[in-house]
């Protein structure tokens, strides 16, 4: 899964960007200051940077020279300055797009697949675990070629854990990165999995797709015949 960092310090703003990002399929990270982006370069770089100009401690400009001392990860531009003249000294200085607020969810989604596709990183836009395939493009699955149909959150669940397949993901986990944090209770996962057990079944395969491992969580892996 690729990752991408957000950058931003409106929080609103921040949430509904990672929101979007982590429902096209990414792993997402968003802090609000240039510190707390340089705290978070220096451990394992992300595929992917999503910074805003208008920082409180820095100017996102002279940001993104700091870190084209010492990186090459792709930096896409999100901010409400629309100056001609700046755009082009931002894509001189290293930035690999520029996007000018507002712009929507799906908007800045293909704009990180393309820069990604550029960078030789994009995910992989099928996602196969078996005989169920996940177009993460078109937002599709099918069972031994047989739609599923699912809602927004069973369709992200599922392909949460299918880029994850075999592995056991935790709960706290899936609140994190599925429902972003939002005011849910734990049982909100038990509910999508019920209903993922079903459909699955309901479509000549198995409930057996979605093991739950007690006391730890959830993976998604081929029934064994």
């Amino acid at each position: 899964m690729s990752t991408v960092l957000i950058v931003e310090d409106d929080t609103l703003v921040r949430d509904a960007l990672a929101r979007s990002l982590v429902t096209a399929g990414y792993s997402v990270t968003a802090v609000g200051t240039a510190m707390e982006l340089m705290r978070r370069l220096v451990p394992q770089y992300p595929d992917l940077v999503v910074l805003d100009l208008g920082l409180p401690d820095l100017d996102g400009g002279q940001v993104l020279r700091m870190m084209r001392a010492v990186s090459r990860v792709p930096v896409i531009i999100a901010t409400a300055r629309a100056d001609e003249a700046e755009i082009v000294r931002l894509l001189r200085d290293g930035a690999d797009d520029y996007l000018v607020k507002p712009f929507s969810g799906e908007q800045l989604a293909a704009r990180v697949l393309a820069v990604l596709r550029r960078a030789g990183q994009a995910p992989p836009d099928r996602l196969q675990v078996g005989d169920l395939v996940i177009d993460v493009t078109r937002r599709e699955v099918f069972l031994r070629n047989v739609p599923l149909e699912l809602n927004r959150r069973e369709f992200d669940l599922l392909a949460y854990l299918a880029r994850r397949q075999g592995a056991v993901v935790t709960r706290r986990e899936l609140l994190t990165e599925v429902w972003r944090g939002s005011d849910v209770y734990d049982r909100a996962i038990d509910v999508h999995v019920y209903w993922l057990r079903r459909k699955l079944a309901e479509s000549g395969g198995s409930p057996d797709w979605l093991q739950t491992v007690r006391g730890v969580g959830l993976k998604l892996a081929a029934p064994s015949t």
